[in-house]
């Protein structure tokens, strides 16, 4: 598809085809068709010739067509017109020099444009940024499909998107042993952001890849730490019925030293110390968020509802995750401290199963439910709780590592949509959120962030009530106020992520009115401080997707207020997705190479 680049349209242009050259980073292996750029670039012909100077010598030759939409007086010679004349005074050895830094100049030039165009205030908007695919980096620690990471790194560049997300797997860089960092694909991965202009998320994924929702592949835990989990079973968490989850290391066991004589929270803060040390020449400009992952799929919660081998499904109620014995232990701790010594032996035998609904259980039950109990307001406070510290000390510990850096720290916080219209939300409990009719889960969340100066990201921005099955009672619009209006309360930052995978314009007109909410009418509305697109793939670049993505970006970076039509928006849109379409071709088919 570099054969059909920018180049050959210069290259028409100049009066002869010029073969493409390799884009930066791009394979040269491509095609080097030449291609007749007049139906991009139409302008009327001259007969004016004009007379230049160089190396001692003259030439005279017909001159290149003036461009009628803008005048060399008014605005300096446009980009195309100089290379023209260029290709007149150079030699074909440095026009062959000078190619790529040209063709760089003018493709950056037209991302300007279109980012910058008619926008009234270029800080109103929100940031877009993009994940990417999971297994970024393989398993030999190197970097995967480089040409397509490349081609899809410039094409997300020139939509205008501020930059993507990054999973770290613990699994892949600390596999060989206890403190032994390979770091080998990232550094390659990082360097490829940096040189495209794009920032950086960097997600410190302490969990294993695989088992949840859109996990394409899987990276297990380190090889030493699953041994330890072999040895000791009770370092995974595990539900009433015995079943263990490995996705994450039960947080009853954050301080205790059974990781090879560590404990869990030295380990993941080691982890991010020799992060910072390895990209210290990149935290703050290139590197500007480090996103701390606190459970499964890298968000604070219990490993509640896990799809792997069809245990749950949704809308079920998931099943608490306290009965490995170093839960049990506190939650004895706890019962004798209220001198319920009772309470302290198990969870609650009465919760149902994971694909049961509220109204199948005596806990969830709307009336006379064990969660409006005094018993059931002990354990899920306490289990809440536990969950609440086991936050605080990574984020403590993120924070005293990169504070004096500049980057941002930020936590992720799962979108829990599924029977929130039932008074008891018991998937939310089962998660670890204590959120009911009387009880809100989200401001002791938001409060613990904002003692350190954290992010709150959430997930499902991109759905409407609507859309959900009503016979579950989802509301995923109202959760999201709620989370809103917490943050606002203690001034913390709100992020957003779609939860899924979406394309369609709907979802995208869903995102725009999270993005800036107005949450009551006395206020003005609430800017989220970045979102983050789920997620880089070759369905991305599907020209009909690519058409309204780019749309997408450039409506969430000029905001809600700015005097722009959206008609103007979207016509802009079109004609900047005609100018990249083959850079965004090359992009789709390297991904599915």
């Amino acid at each position: 598809m570099a054969g059909l680049s920018i180049t050959h349209q210069l290259g028409s242009l100049a009066g002869s085809p010029i073969q493409s050259s390799s884009d930066s980073g791009l394979d040269s292996s491509t095609s080097s068709a030449v291609v007749n750029a007049a139906a991009v670039w139409k302008s009327p012909q001259t007969n004016l010739r004009c007379r230049i100077r160089g190396g001692g010598t003259e030439v005279e030759a017909l001159s290149p067509p003036v461009s009628p939409c803008r005048s060399p007086v008014l605005n300096g010679i446009r980009a195309d017109l100089t290379v023209a004349c260029q290709a007149f005074t150079t030699t074909d050895r440095e026009m062959e020099m000078m190619m790529p830094r040209l063709e760089e100049e003018m493709m950056m030039k037209q991302m300007r444009k279109f980012k910058e165009g008619g926008a009234q205030d270029k800080d109103n908007g929100v940031p877009v940024y993009v994940m990417m695919p999971l297994d970024s980096v393989n398993m030999n620690n190197g970097v995967n499909r480089k040409k397509a990471m490349n081609a899809s790194l410039s094409a997300l560049k020139s939509a205008g998107v501020e930059g993507i997300m990054m999973d770290v797997w613990w699994g892949l860089v600390e596999r060989d042993g206890p403190g032994v960092y390979n770091w080998g694909g990232y550094i390659e991965l990082m360097e490829m952001a940096k040189k495209h202009g794009l920032k950086v998320q960097a997600v410190m994924s302490f969990h294993q890849c695989g088992g949840n929702v859109g996990d394409s592949c899987t990276i297990p835990l380190p090889r030493w730490v699953t041994e330890e989990v072999d040895q000791d079973p009770d370092l995974a968490y595990t539900d009433q019925w015995g079943r263990r989850n490995y996705e994450y290391i039960s947080l009853g066991c954050d301080t205790l030293p059974v990781l090879k004589g560590r404990t869990p929270i030295q380990c993941y803060g080691d982890f991010m110390r020799s992060f910072r040390d390895q990209f210290k020449h990149l935290l703050g400009n290139t590197i500007v968020e480090i996103q701390v992952g606190m459970g499964p799929a890298g968000e604070l919660r219990y490993p509640s509802y896990p799809e792997q081998d069809g245990t749950w499904r949704f809308p079920g109620i998931g099943a608490f995750q306290c009965y490995d014995k170093y839960m049990i232990s506190s939650l004895q701790a706890a019962a004798n401290a209220a001198g319920k010594s009772e309470w302290g032996s198990t969870g609650p035998r009465d919760a149902g199963e994971y694909n049961n609904w509220p109204e199948d259980t005596p806990f969830f039950r709307r009336e006379g439910g064990g969660w409006d109990s005094q018993y059931g307001e002990f354990f899920l406070t306490w289990y809440s709780q536990m969950l609440l510290d086991h936050g605080e000390r990574i984020v403590s510990s993120a924070k005293s590592i990169f504070e004096t850096i500049g980057v941002t720290i930020s936590v992720k916080v799962a979108g829990i949509h599924w029977h929130y219209g039932t008074r008891s939300h018991a998937p939310e409990l089962t998660a670890g959120y204590y959120n009911t009719r009387f009880h809100d889960g989200y401001r002791p969340i938001a409060q613990m962030l904002a003692r350190h100066g954290a992010v709150f990201n959430f997930t499902c921005i991109e759905m409407r009530d609507h859309e959900q099955p009503q016979d579950a009672q989802c509301a995923p619009e109202k959760l999201v106020k709620q989370v809103a209006l917490a943050a606002r309360e203690f001034g913390v930052p709100l992020a957003g992520e779609n939860a899924l995978p979406r394309y369609d314009e709907t979802a995208h007109d869903q995102i725009l009115n999270a993005a800036s909410m107005k949450l009551d009418d006395l206020e003005d509305e609430n800017e989220m401080c970045a979102f983050t697109y789920l997620r880089m793939n070759p369905d991305l670049f599907q020209p009909d997707n690519w058409r309204k993505f780019v749309s997408f970006v450039k409506k969430m970076k000029e905001g809600k207020d700015a005097n722009r039509c959206l008609e103007q928006v979207e016509r802009e849109a079109e004609h900047f997705v005609h100018v990249t379409q083959p850079l965004v071709q090359e992009a789709a088919v390297a991904l599915m190479q």
